[in-house]
C-alpha cells in the first residue's frame, strides 16, 4: 500500500526517550509505504492507491465496548462497536469498564487496539445495575483493585460517586468509597505498574482522589479550581467528555420531582461547566479524548467529541495533537514514524486547520500483519 501526502511524523527518538520527552510529529511531506503492518517513508513514484493528510489514529480513552444503550452487547455486537470506531478514525480504545471480556474485538484489520481496564467497581445500588462488580465493604476495594489491574491491561476503573437512592428526595451525588481504601487500593495497583481512573460528577469526592493519587478522572464536572490546579501538579490527567455533561439536563428530567436535589446538582453542574472547562485550560493538566460511548452516547462520536473542544480555546491543531499522538503517548502506543506501526488515518484536507474535517475519513489502517 502506497501513501503520498503530508503525514504527521515523529524523527527519530534519541536513546534513552521517553514518549514524554521524545520530539513531537511535524508535518512531512513525502511518499509512504505500508508493509507487513509497518511504515516507512520511501522515494517518490509515479502513483499512490491514497493521496491526502495521514495522521496517527485518533484514541478515545473512555470507550465501553460491551455497553448498549439499554443493556449489554453480545460478543458479535462488541465487534461491531469496534468496527464503527474504526470507521470513524478511533484506532485506540481505552475500553473504561465492561461488563464483559471484550478482548476478542483487539487488533483486527478493521477494528482497534484496544486497552482494557475490566470491569467498573462500585458498591450495590451504586451504578448501572450488572454492569459493575458490586463490593458491600471498603475494607474489600484494594484487594478487587488488585485483582482487576491483574485481570485486564492495568488499568483499573472506579465509580466515584453516584447518587444514593437511599435517602428518597433528599437523594443526591455522593462518594462511594473510604479515603483510606483508596489510598491502599490506588497503591497496590501502582505497584504492580498499573493505573487508576475515577468516573466523578461531584466536587465532594475530588479531594479523597488527589489524596489517593489517582491517574486519571473522569468528567471531573464538580472540581473547583484549586482541585484541578492540584491535579495538574500531580500529573492527573481528566477527560472532559463534553457529549456527556451536555446530556446533563436530560439526566436531570428523569429525576424530575421524585429526587429534586440530585436534579438541581446536575443542572448546576452543568450550568458552571463552562468555567471548569476554562480552568483545565489554565492549570494546563492532560486532557484526554474521550465520548463515552456504549450507553448514551453511540460509538463512533469521537469526530464530533473534538469539535466541541473548541469551546475550551484550544486551536485546531491542540485538539488534533491532543485527540491522536499525544493521547497516544499517555496510553503508551507509538505514533507515525519510520517502522512504526501503521495505525493511521488519511483525510483530504489538513484537520489541523479544520478540525470538523475528522468526520470525514477517506482512508484507515490499522497496523496488523495477520
Amino acid at each position: 500500500m502506497r501513501l503520498r501526502g503530508q503525514a504527521l511524523w515523529r524523527s527519530p527518538a534519541v536513546a534513552g526517550d521517553s514518549p514524554f520527552s521524545a520530539p513531537a510529529p511535524e508535518w512531512v511531506a513525502g511518499d509512504f509505504e505500508i508493509r507487513e503492518g509497518h511504515i516507512y517513508q520511501v522515494p517518490a513514484t509515479g502513483s499512490a492507491d491514497v493521496e491526502g493528510w495521514i495522521v496517527p489514529g485518533l484514541v478515545d480513552v473512555h470507550c465501553h465496548i460491551g455497553i448498549k444503550q439499554g443493556g449489554f452487547a453480545n460478543p458479535d455486537e462488541m465487534l461491531e462497536q469496534a468496527r464503527i470506531n474504526h470507521r470513524a478514525g478511533v484506532l485506540l480504545v481505552r475500553d473504561c469498564g465492561s461488563p464483559s471480556d471484550n478482548s476478542h474485538v483487539r487488533d483486527r484489520a478493521d477494528t482497534v487496539r484496544l486497552v482494557r481496564a475490566g470491569r467498573h467497581l462500585a458498591k450495590p445500588k451504586r451504578y448501572i445495575r450488572g454492569s459493575a462488580l458490586e463490593l458491600v465493604t471498603d475494607a474489600q476495594l484494594p484487594a478487587v483493585m488488585l485483582a482487576q489491574a491483574r485481570a485486564g491491561d492495568g488499568w483499573v476503573k472506579l465509580v466515584g460517586d453516584w447518587i444514593d437512592r437511599a435517602d428518597g428526595a433528599e437523594s443526591d451525588l455522593r462518594p462511594l468509597w473510604d479515603g483510606a481504601a483508596l489510598r491502599e487500593g490506588v497503591a497496590a495497583v501502582h505497584e504492580v505498574g498499573g493505573r487508576v481512573t475515577v468516573h466523578s460528577f461531584a466536587h465532594a469526592t475530588i479531594d479523597a482522589l488527589l489524596d489517593a493519587g489517582v491517574d486519571c478522572i473522569e468528567h471531573g464536572t464538580g472540581m473547583d479550581s484549586d482541585q484541578i490546579r492540584q491535579a495538574a501538579a500531580q500529573g492527573i490527567a481528566i477527560t472532559p467528555t463534553l457529549l456527556q455533561v451536555a446530556l446533563f439536563d436530560q439526566f436531570a428530567a428523569q429525576a424530575g420531582d421524585k429526587f429534586p436535589v440530585y436534579r438541581d446538582h446536575m443542572l448546576g453542574l452543568q450550568a458552571r461547566h463552562e468555567q471548569v472547562l476554562a480552568d483545565f485550560l489554565d492549570a494546563g493538566v492532560q486532557l484526554l479524548p474521550g465520548t463515552d460511548a456504549g450507553g448514551f452516547q453511540p460509538h463512533g462520536l469521537l469526530p464530533q467529541e473534538l469539535l466541541r473542544w473548541r469551546e475550551l480555546g484550544l486551536s485546531d491543531a491542540q485538539i488534533l495533537d491532543l485527540g491522536s499522538w499525544r493521547a497516544r503517548d499517555y496510553l503508551g502506543f507509538p505514533s507515525l514514524s519510520e517502522g512504526a506501526m501503521a495505525d493511521l488515518v488519511v483525510y483530504a484536507s489538513n484537520p489541523a486547520a479544520d478540525i470538523s474535517v475528522l468526520a470525514r475519513p477517506i482512508f484507515t489502517n490499522l497496523g496488523v500483519t495477520g
